[in-house]
């Protein structure tokens, strides 16, 4: 199995992993689990399936891959999962606005989002190494999951924040 074979099994990992992340919190409601998961349906809750899944799925990733000559390991782990959010959110978001929600729109894009990654993640596993990656990296993962852990806690009263199924933003703050 080559690199490429090991990215395209990746897609569907972190695909199914996605799956897994989404209903983590209802499964172990505690507060580490919060930050790492979604604890409603908002829009920027979501956010975390494709930082986390793909997090997570890299122990996988990292197993498949330590026995080829790859680079910037950990410098893809931070920032192709914040590129998949960016780029999910810049299409997402104008297409809710006009249809509003659609579980099979924001299905199917995540899975374009998540083959978009992969491929990100190849070219950079195949490029020169660049120097300080391991320091981005940690530094980037803190910064985001810290974010993450606010915004659950103290959400920005926006429709991006908001649950409509149950009327409230983060993790228990109800709209009036």
């Amino acid at each position: 199995m080559n690199i490429k074979k090991i990215k395209i099994i990746g897609v569907f990992g972190i695909f199914i992993m996605s799956f897994i992340v989404h209903f983590l919190y209802k499964l172990i409601p505690i507060t580490i689990i919060s930050i790492l998961a979604p604890v409603n349906e908002s829009i920027w809750e979501h956010m975390k399936i494709i930082y986390t899944s793909y997090i997570l799925y890299s122990i996988i990733d990292y197993l498949l891959l330590k026995k080829y000559n790859i680079n910037n390991f950990s410098l893809q782990l931070s920032l192709v999962p914040l590129i998949g959010i960016i780029v999910y959110l810049m299409i997402y978001i104008p297409i809710y606005n006009i249809i509003g929600e659609n579980i099979i729109f924001s299905i199917g894009l995540l899975f374009v989002i998540i083959a978009l990654e992969q491929f990100i993640n190849y070219h950079l596993l195949i490029y020169k190494n660049i120097r300080c990656g391991n320091i981005i990296s940690l530094i980037t993962i803190i910064i985001i999951y810290t974010v993450f852990g606010y915004l659950t806690y103290h959400p920005i009263k926006n429709y991006i924040f908001f649950d409509t199924k149950e009327s409230k933003y983060g993790i228990n703050i109800y709209a009036k």
